[in-house]
């Protein structure tokens, strides 16, 4: 008889994500409501419910079909982010721009964030990249995906958006650890990293500098560049042991806590849930990240496996990134926490590589008879 394939996927793989879902729309609804009213979290739940179906069609496709699409898809990852950083394009009715960056076109149905989709298309191209030379990897393939990685890097800075550009290296750089190069290579990277960084300072804007000043220094301009960071601080303190529930915050309810169905989700969440539900939100993204990582190891190919490690260092960086910025241990870079912060775009993808996981996963074993 032969073994159903629901019984051949990891369900954790499929059961966390939806629960922090339902965690994040909770408290979008009740930090958004007084302001916008449900339509946020309504909007989250008709994501959700996209991301789930595509979840569900990507779990029994087989992924190795992807590796096709990788180089369309990234050629049009980069007309998309073209239409947002090319002045002519920018007055178009149907690119929108907020707080100073332009990010979004309007579908009408739906606002696409392009530089969320490119972190897939990454994803998705330098798995197809480097699975071609299987491990006789050489420094000039190396070179290769620096320059694929490139691209998007520097159209994203053009938007502005600092912290997709730096998803988008976390991305690159773990493909290469996990490509198990020569020492040498490491090094010498390393050595680039510690010349170049010191540089960025440079080109970042006005606004990118005072959020590193203020990650340096909380106190700095508590009313003006520093008072975001302030106030998740208070909002995260304000929760106590066992939080306030959910709309019964002061920082949230009160307006006091900036952006927080997005940027300050989880100072949001920890004001209504406290100390007990962040350490039940932190243990259930560590078993997440404990499985994904596991369907990397068990990957019956390169192509998977590399689409396995670009799928948790994008995840797993933006949730250490995104709740070190709410207790003030990162600067501010507008990082959404996976699967918990406001965004369609965002969590369409994130659902999309959980379906891809499970198809990776489902495929390693064998259905028995």
């Amino acid at each position: 008889m032969k073994l159903p394939r629901f019984q051949t996927v990891d369900w954790i793989i499929y059961i966390i994500p939806v629960l922090l879902v339902v965690t994040g729309i909770a408290t979008i609804y009740t930090v958004s409501f007084v302001n916008k009213g449900n339509s946020l979290a309504y909007s989250q739940v008709t994501s959700m419910v996209i991301g789930l179906v595509l979840m569900l069609v990507l779990t029994f496709l087989d992924y190795r079909l992807l590796r096709s699409l990788a180089i369309p898809a990234y050629l049009v990852g980069a007309a998309l982010l073209g239409l947002l950083i090319v002045p002519s394009f920018r007055s178009l009715p149907f690119v929108i721009s907020s707080l100073g960056s332009t990010r979004w076109i309007d579908l009408g149905f739906f606002q696409l964030q392009p530089s969320e989709l490119f972190k897939f298309f990454l994803i998705l191209t330098l798995a197809a990249y480097f699975s071609r030379f299987g491990k006789n990897i050489r420094w000039y393939h190396v070179i290769g995906a620096a320059l694929i990685t490139l691209v998007p890097v520097l159209m994203t800075l053009k938007q502005p958006d600092l912290g997709t550009a730096m998803v988008l290296v976390i991305i690159l750089v773990a493909n290469l650890v996990a490509v198990s190069l020569s020492k040498i290579y490491y090094k010498v990277m390393g050595l680039l990293v510690l010349i170049v960084t010191p540089l960025m300072w440079f080109v970042l804007k006005d606004y990118q500098k005072e959020r590193l000043l203020v990650f340096l220094n909380p106190q700095h301009d508590p009313s003006g560049s520093g008072y975001n960071v302030l106030q998740s601080i208070i909002a995260v303190g304000s929760g106590g042991l066992t939080g306030r529930g959910f709309g019964q915050g002061s920082q949230s309810q009160l307006n006091f806590l900036p952006v927080a169905h997005t940027d300050f989700v989880f100072a949001g969440l920890a004001e209504a849930t406290g100390f007990v539900g962040v350490v039940v939100l932190i243990v259930a993204f560590v078993v997440l990240f404990v499985r994904m990582i596991n369907v990397a190891r068990v990957s019956k190919d390169d192509f998977g496996m590399y689409l396995a490690i670009g799928a948790v260092s994008m995840l797993l960086f933006q949730f250490i990134v995104n709740i070190g910025m709410n207790i003030s241990l990162m600067p501010v870079t507008g990082i959404p926490l996976p699967f918990v912060s406001y965004g369609g775009t965002s969590l369409i993808i994130n659902f999309v590589l959980i379906g891809i996981l499970q198809s990776i996963y489902l495929r390693h074993k064998k259905i028995t008879f």
